[in-house]
């Protein structure tokens, strides 16, 4: 009888116990490359949410073609509020007020600097180094989904 409360308490044990790679909720802090390399992402936490800021970009500078500003840093030139687009891109916080729910899900809104809008997202880690970013208007099936990577020396 002991033998089989021994194997019943094992058991259990085993059931409850965190799956290897779980994911916490401070999983996603870190160093993010975006999908096409082009721009590197920090998630930090701010207070008890967590927040991003462009770290760097591949392209800092506008191309010399550009008609507005040849050579300058780029900047945030689409923000729909005037007072707000000389701020360069590089260290502009574009993501807020992500929470995290459980179950490998945060939730939170991300700004996009290429058209000005702000868009509701979702993460969700897809393995210890790559991140499922999804930006949507409304619902999540109304959206786009990025794969990032946590960064490295080795993959930037």
């Amino acid at each position: 009888m002991s033998r089989s409360i021994a194997h019943l308490v094992l058991f259990s044990i085993i059931l409850t116990a965190a799956p290897a790679g779980a994911v916490d909720a401070d999983s996603v802090i870190g160093f993010w490359n975006t999908q096409d390399h082009d721009a590197l992402f920090e998630i930090y936490r701010c207070g008890s949410l967590y927040c991003g800021r462009i770290s760097s970009l591949e392209e800092p500078n506008y191309p010399l073609t550009d008609k507005l500003m040849p050579g300058m840093p780029k900047v945030d030139r689409h923000n729909p509020n005037p007072a707000l687009r000389n701020r360069t891109l590089v260290g502009l916080p574009l993501i807020f007020g992500f929470h995290y729910e459980g179950d490998n899900s945060w939730q939170g809104k991300i700004y996009n600097p290429e058209n000005g809008e702000t868009y509701r997202c979702n993460f969700s880690m897809a393995g210890e180094d790559r991140l499922k970013v999804r930006g949507y208007i409304g619902i999540p099936l109304l959206g786009r989904t990025q794969t990032w990577t946590r960064f490295s020396d080795k993959s930037r």
